[in-house]
């Protein structure tokens, strides 16, 4: 039978699952399921939370956990990332859609899941455009300075359930800490002592029984213990009564109005997705050293908000803290994602009057050793000590993330790093090279001490000869022509140009122009075929000569050579060539005396 399917066709490509597939056995199934257990119980009350702040009845923070994750881990590419409800794009499904419709109603329900499906194509499009080379422009100051501030954000969120301090919703990190101190003196002994004898717990666990699934243990110590003190009555916060049920089908409104209003903030819906999923990806892979692929991740985020929609699910992403406690928590493959989603519907359906029990403190208590842990002190320590533009980055990020709308943050570190990056690139490094005269083979070296030729001039430019760096090379060829305006010669070893556009080929042009009006001349050598290319179809070669372009500097320096002032080379003491020694010098006039 003849098949229609591609020569090249894979089907990895199409089912990107095959390719973790065989990482699954029984013990990694096993450490899958533990994770999940965990996972399960640890989204209750989050997917709840983020529904509410989405502006959505509770239950859809739920069913967005269930039905996100599983598309996601079956399409993506990471091993731990966990998709579904997250603070900022609950943030800014509210804000997008609010202004068309009143919040937890029918059309605001409907516009949202529209909202999800357009975020989702979005994402799917970029994605199968092979757009996830964009990731590659959020630097690892970028992704290590936003962890340390989300983890800081996560961990401040939580005191509240910690302390047992009421607090108005939506503060600034700054007014959380502040009314935090204000209400000290309000703390609940019986919330506090829950969320330390759980957190205690952990890190027993932790330290002496890493194996074991040291979560799931201190949250059921954590709820014993909440049981036996009678925390309900003494004021402690219990997760309450979930739905029952699974998530029912759902239909987005695809009308062309209301595609148009909400086009733009869908885009700005999947950008924010992207972003967070793939950011918490590679923060996670800094440590488990798995490769992250930006175009499947896109896939992966696009098809589980376009499934999401159809099933009552609102747009998702990346979740810092459930990702964080599914890697630590043990987890091998998506499969922990995967169970983690079964488990919670299980619950639902089966034991949702069971999780009213479980306290608030326990759960704030596993998310604060969490978020300690999502700091990566090492790695901080290091780009602080090494590169100063990369601390930048990371303290500029960081801060951001404390300080502004969190979606804003990555976009902060990424235009920094941008600027940074261009910058770097807009001064390519352009120095002077001559013989070294105790080198046999007189090979070429930075000057630094050594002899010129008082007529000719050889550069070596290490960089792209671009716009944005068209004026810092031609002020250093300036500064040139300046210092030493008798030396009219001059050779460009373009070795180390990779790149060349329309500016850097006219400078080139009218570097060559200037020169010749001194009477000596622009020559290159060792000139990439990517640089040559350019130079020949803008009609730039024949402006520069195209004798004097050269595939050695040997036989460019004896070209040029050639074509010095004999009368200045009989006079000179500098002797830097092998070929100076067919000139008569000063030395040898005196000699014949």
């Amino acid at each position: 039978m003849k098949s229609f399917l591609p020569a090249r066709f894979s089907w990895h490509l199409l089912f990107p699952f095959l390719n973790w597939w065989p990482l699954v056995n029984r013990d990694s199934l096993r450490a899958d399921f533990l994770a999940g257990v965990t996972g399960a119980f640890i989204v209750l009350p989050q997917g709840v939370a983020f529904a509410l702040i989405a502006g959505l009845p509770p239950e859809y923070g739920l069913y967005t956990a269930i039905v996100t994750p599983i598309v996601a881990a079956l399409f993506g590419s990471s091993l731990h990332l966990i998709s579904g409800p997250t603070t900022a794009i609950s943030i800014v499904v509210l804000a997008t859609v609010k202004p068309f419709a009143l919040p937890g109603s029918q059309e605001f329900i409907t516009l949202a899941l529209t909202l999800t499906f357009l975020a989702g194509m979005f994402q799917l499009i970029l994605g199968l455009a092979r757009m996830g080379a964009l990731v590659n422009f959020i630097s690892h100051g970028v992704v290590i300075g936003f962890t340390a501030g989300a983890a800081i954000l996560i961990a401040t969120s939580q005191l509240k359930h910690a302390l047992g301090i009421t607090l108005p919703p939506g503060e600034s990190f700054v007014h959380i800490w502040i009314d935090l101190y204000r209400h000290l003196p309000e703390v609940n002994g019986y919330t506090l002592g829950i969320a330390v004898v759980t957190m205690v717990a952990l890190l027993l666990f932790r330290h002496y029984r890493p194996r074991w699934p040291g979560m799931l243990f201190a949250m059921i110590i954590g709820s014993v213990v909440c049981l036996l003190l009678g925390g309900e009555q003494q004021g402690v916060h219990l997760v309450g009564h979930l739905p029952g049920h699974l998530p029912p089908l759902s239909q987005p409104d695809f009308s062309l109005g209301t595609i148009r209003k909400l086009g733009p903030g869908a885009l700005a819906v999947a950008m924010l997705g992207l972003i967070e999923a793939v950011s918490i990806s590679r923060a996670i892979a800094t440590r488990s050293e798995q490769r992250i692929d930006g175009n499947q991740e896109f896939i992966g985020q696009g098809l589980s908000n376009m499934v999401g929609s159809f099933f009552s699910s609102y747009a998702g992403s990346g979740s810092f803290t459930r990702s964080g406690i599914n890697y630590h928590a043990g987890a091998r493959t998506p499969m922990a994602a995967i169970f983690a989603a079964i488990l919670l519907a299980v619950i639902l359906l089966l034991v949702a009057p069971l999780t009213a029990y479980l306290p608030m403190p326990a759960m704030a208590a596993i998310i604060l050793v969490v978020a300690y842990n999502l700091i990566d002190f090492h790695h901080i320590r290091t780009t602080l000590k090494i590169s100063q533009s990369d601390a930048t980055v990371l303290v500029t990020t960081f801060l951001a993330t404390l300080f502004l709308k969190l979606e804003f943050a990555i976009y902060v570190g990424v235009i920094l790093s941008l600027a940074l990056y261009l910058n770097r690139t807009a001064r390519p490094r352009v120095y002077s090279v001559v013989p070294n005269p105790t080198d046999p083979l007189r090979r070429m070296e930075i000057k630094t001490g050594l002899e010129e030729c008082p007529q000719m001039r050889i550069v070596r430019i290490d960089g792209s000869l671009f716009f944005g760096a068209v004026n810092h090379v031609a002020e250093t060829f300036r500064m040139f022509l300046h210092k030493d305006p008798d030396r009219s010669y001059l050779l460009i070893d373009g070795s180390g140009i990779n790149f060349i556009d329309v500016a850097g080929a006219e400078l080139l042009s009218q570097q060559a122009r200037q020169l010749r009006k001194r009477g000596g001349g622009l020559y290159l050598c060792r000139v990439k075929d990517g640089v040559y290319g350019p130079l020949t179809k803008g009609g730039h070669i024949e402006e520069i000569g195209q004798e004097n372009v050269f595939r050695s500097k040997t036989d460019a320096i004896r070209a040029i050579f050639d074509k010095l002032d004999r009368s200045r080379c009989r006079t000179c003491d500098k002797r830097i060539f092998s070929e100076c020694s067919s000139v008569e010098g000063p030395e040898d006039a005196e000699r014949k005396d």
